[in-house]
């Protein structure tokens, strides 16, 4: 059953695959008429049954041409074109020869006016809010830039907010966020490539990267993982994450992302390449290494105490939230000894009331807090802070006086939960990492939690970011190497940049460090 239900899954891609081959062929052997009323025909019939496809009909004042305006309605900015194009074609003397290249050059009060015979190239282009004119004897079509659809605001990213430094963060619209990046950058070196993703959706991403700091190797294996992408729709770039990472069976992520045109800004100096898709206020970053889950853009804009100081707390809440539950399931089932006497005794009057095993205990309590913070995460913001914090002290007091949980374990809970908290960036592998190491350490103690430990330890030392290592532990700890990392040294300190960068020298007066050992 299960081999039949899979051979028709794989039946109707192909069928879907070559009805978007027959229609891509289609419309690449398509030619435009010299006549009006043919190619007003040619696009009713691509746009047939699109309610919002407009066509509407001009002559030029002494009557010697027509035209045809065809558009999306909602999509352009009507002012805009009744404005700079209708009205020029009505009052239009157009003299003998190509019209088209008359109206484009002097007629029509567009910025962005391209002419085209492309049916593909139109039919994107209407599809996207741009105009698009038909003269009667023309073979070509003037495809007119007018977007006046509707986009959010630039506001602060609500997930990264942050206390000093920028507000702006980015949004659904492409050409707004690559604007928010040149505001910053203003020099030629950003360099800003666009690319077309989705068979259907025709989606448009675009690659930014500084020319001079970028690691041309990198850039040439982003562009080759790029020309693999082979699917029918990208609507967010988290598709584009997930077929383009090294490691897809990881849990912990190779590519970075981030709201905050700052922070691209900041990676892009660093000589790393960002991904940017229309539709999507979610930057990615390569290569991403392991040391940037501990990072916030926001170190950089308070003193270099309280960031370092932070970074640390960071780290140390890692550690914390994905040991701490294996270590006290470790103490309580196998290792006593450890405990000081006293400790011992009242941790074992605690439990000799409580049905369950301290394992099943702690699986339990975990599930119920990922729980609770998944439902606030989905309710409206006040009610879903309200029920994650009544929700768990409700529950947890009651669990304790039904002597269903230990009070110890409510503690354990509680400080796993709260540390988790300081690195959203890890979320999801936390999860998956603590459990593991509960249930080895619940089978073998602190042998099994520090096999486990080992284990993912040498699991993220194997992974790669785009050929870049993402954690090295090579012994050298020279200065060079902790500027920014686990801590996070002044300006005036960080002369150079990482090691993935092609140049080097941040710091123009500090150019002869470029090739000092060590990195940043």
């Amino acid at each position: 059953m299960y081999r039949n239900r899979k051979s028709r899954q794989k039946r109707r891609q192909r069928a879907v695959d070559e009805q978007v081959g027959q229609i891509n062929k289609g419309l690449d052997g398509m030619m435009l008429s010299t006549v009006l009323e043919d190619n007003v025909a040619i696009m009713q019939n691509l746009f047939a049954d699109v309610d919002v496809f407009q066509v509407r009909r001009l002559e030029s004042r002494d009557g010697g041409l027509r035209f045809a305006l065809m558009y999306c309605d909602g999509m352009i900015n009507n002012e805009f074109v009744e404005l700079s194009i209708v009205s020029p074609l009505l009052s239009a003397s157009v003299p003998e020869g190509d019209a088209t290249d008359y109206l484009a050059t002097q007629a029509l009060k567009v910025t962005e006016i391209k002419k085209t015979g492309d049916i593909r190239e139109i039919v994107e282009g209407v599809s996207y809010g741009s105009t698009l004119l038909f003269v009667d004897g023309s073979a070509q079509a003037l495809l007119m830039d007018t977007k006046g659809f509707e986009t959010r605001a630039v506001a602060e990213p609500e997930s990264e907010r942050t206390l000093t430094g920028p507000r702006e963060g980015f949004n659904e619209n492409l050409l707004t966020n690559l604007t928010l990046l040149r505001r910053k950058v203003r020099s030629n070196e950003l360099k800003m490539k666009m690319r077309v993703f989705g068979r259907r959706t025709r989606t448009q991403a675009c690659i930014c990267y500084m020319d001079g700091l970028v690691n041309k190797s990198i850039l040439a294996e982003l562009q080759r993982r790029l020309d693999a992408v082979d699917i029918d729709g990208v609507l967010d770039t988290h598709y584009l994450e997930e077929l383009i990472q090294d490691s897809r069976t990881s849990l912990f992520r190779t590519i970075g992302s981030t709201e905050r045109p700052d922070v691209v800004v900041g990676k892009l100096l660093e000589g790393r390449i960002a991904i940017l898709v229309d539709g999507s206020p979610v930057a990615l970053t390569v290569p991403y290494l392991f040391v940037e889950n501990f990072q916030s853009g926001e170190d950089y804009y308070y003193s270099h105490y309280y960031a370092s100081f932070a970074r640390m707390l960071r780290i140390v809440g890692f550690f914390l939230t994905v040991i701490v539950p294996g270590l006290y399931i470790s103490v309580v089932a196998f290792h006593h000894e450890m405990l000081p006497t006293q400790l011992l005794t009242n941790m074992a009057t605690e439990r000799n009331s409580v049905p369950l095993p301290a394992a099943l205990e702690a699986v339990v309590m975990l599930l119920v807090f990922d729980l609770l913070r998944e439902t606030g995460a989905r309710m409206p913001g006040n009610v879903g802070q309200a029920l994650s914090i009544v929700g768990a002290l409700v529950i947890g007091q009651a669990a304790v006086e039904a002597k269903m949980v230990a009070a110890p374990m409510i503690i354990m809970v509680a400080l796993t939960a709260t540390t988790s908290l300081l690195v959203p960036k890890l979320n999801a592998p936390i999860i998956y990492v603590r459990f593991f190491l509960l249930f080895l350490a619940s089978m073998f103690g602190f042998y099994g939690l520090a096999l486990g430990a080992s284990a993912v330890l040498i699991h993220v030392l194997n992974l790669r970011s785009f050929g870049v290592q993402v954690l090295t532990l090579t012994g050298d700890l020279s200065k060079h190497e902790v500027r920014d990392t686990w801590i996070r040294d002044p300006w005036w300190l960080m002369k150079l940049r990482p090691r993935i960068a092609a140049d080097r020298a941040r710091m123009q007066d500090n150019a002869n460090m470029q090739n000092a050992g060590g990195g940043q």
